[in-house]
C-alpha cells in the first residue's frame, strides 16, 4: 500500500459529513474550506500540490500544483496527521446538500475520474490530478464538464454529489447521455465525449444547452442530480433585482419601503 489506510463513517441524510478515524502517524488530504472539526492530537500542516509519494522532486511537486490551478483549485491542500498514541478523528462536511460518495481505488484499478469540483478528501498518498482530453470536442464544447480530475493511487477517496446519487453499471458499448453538470465521475475504462443536441427546437427553445455528455462503457457510472452550477443558478435568478426584498414594483412593496424606514424618497 502506498496511501495510508483510514476507516470512516458517514453520517447524516441532506447534508452529510464523513469522519475519518486515524492511526497514529496516518493522514488524510483534503481540499481549503472541507474541514469540519479535529481531536486534539491531530496536526493540521498546509502543503503544496496533493501530498502524494507519486513525484518527491521540487519539478515534480510544481508540476502537481500546477495541474491543480488548471482545474481551477488552489497551490495548496491540508493534510491532516494523528500525532498522538491511540486512533483519532477528522472530520469533512459536504459543501451543499448531496451525498458522500467513498471510492476506494484499490478496487477501481487505481484509477477514478470525477468533476473537478467534486474531491472532497482522500487517504495521504492519493495522486489528485488532471484528465487530459485527447480530443478536441471535448475542449471546445465540453464546459463543466471538459476539465475531469483523475484520483490515482491504492487508498481511499470521497467525493461529494449534489442532491441524489444515481449509480450506472454500463456494458461493453452501452451509451448513456448525461447533463455535462451532472456527472460525479466513472471508472477509468468508461469512454467520454460530447455530442451535440441537435435539432432547431431543441438548440433555440430547449432550455437544457446545445451539448450532453455522452459515456460509453464498459465501467461504472456516478450521476447527481444537483450540480453545484444549477443550484448556484436557481439562487441568482431568485435574488431580486436591484437588492429589493418586499415584493418590488408592487404597491405593498413602496409601502413596506416607507413603513421599514428606507430614505430614498
Amino acid at each position: 500500500m502506498n496511501a495510508h489506510e483510514i476507516d470512516y463513517q458517514i453520517y447524516g441524510e441532506e447534508m452529510q459529513y464523513v469522519e475519518i478515524e486515524l492511526d497514529p502517524q496516518e493522514a488524510v488530504v483534503a481540499e481549503a474550506g472541507s474541514f469540519m472539526m479535529m481531536d486534539s492530537d491531530i496536526k493540521m500542516d498546509t502543503i503544496f500540490g496533493d501530498g502524494s509519494n507519486k513525484d518527491n522532486s521540487v519539478l515534480g511537486k510544481i508540476f502537481s500544483a500546477g495541474k491543480r490551478i488548471l482545474t481551477g483549485e488552489g497551490l495548496f491542500m491540508t493534510a491532516f496527521m494523528n500525532m498522538g498514541q491511540g486512533k483519532k478523528q477528522v472530520s469533512f462536511a459536504s459543501p451543499y446538500p448531496g451525498k458522500i460518495l467513498p471510492i476506494d481505488l484499490s478496487e477501481k484499478d487505481g484509477k477514478f475520474i470525477c468533476q473537478k469540483d467534486a474531491f472532497l478528501c482522500a487517504a495521504k498518498g492519493v495522486s489528485v490530478g488532471i484528465e487530459f482530453s485527447k480530443k478536441l470536442g471535448r475542449g471546445l464544447f465540453g464546459g463543466e464538464g471538459f476539465i475531469m480530475q483523475k484520483l490515482e493511487g491504492d487508498g481511499l477517496a470521497f467525493v461529494h454529489a449534489g442532491g441524489t446519487l444515481a449509480e450506472k453499471v454500463l456494458a461493453p458499448g452501452e451509451v448513456l447521455k448525461v447533463d455535462t453538470g451532472c456527472i460525479v465521475g466513472f471508472t477509468k475504462d468508461v469512454d467520454y465525449d460530447i455530442e451535440f443536441v441537435g435539432g432547431i427546437k431543441n438548440t433555440v427553445f430547449g432550455g437544457e444547452g446545445l451539448f450532453f455528455a455522452t459515456l460509453r462503457g464498459p465501467g461504472t457510472v456516478y450521476i447527481q442530480s444537483l450540480p453545484f452550477s444549477r443550484l448556484a443558478g436557481r439562487v441568482l435568478a431568485s435574488i431580486p433585482r436591484g437588492g429589493k426584498d418586499k415584493g418590488e414594483g408592487s404597491i405593498l412593496g413602496t409601502l413596506g419601503d416607507i413603513v421599514g424606514g428606507d430614505n430614498r424618497f
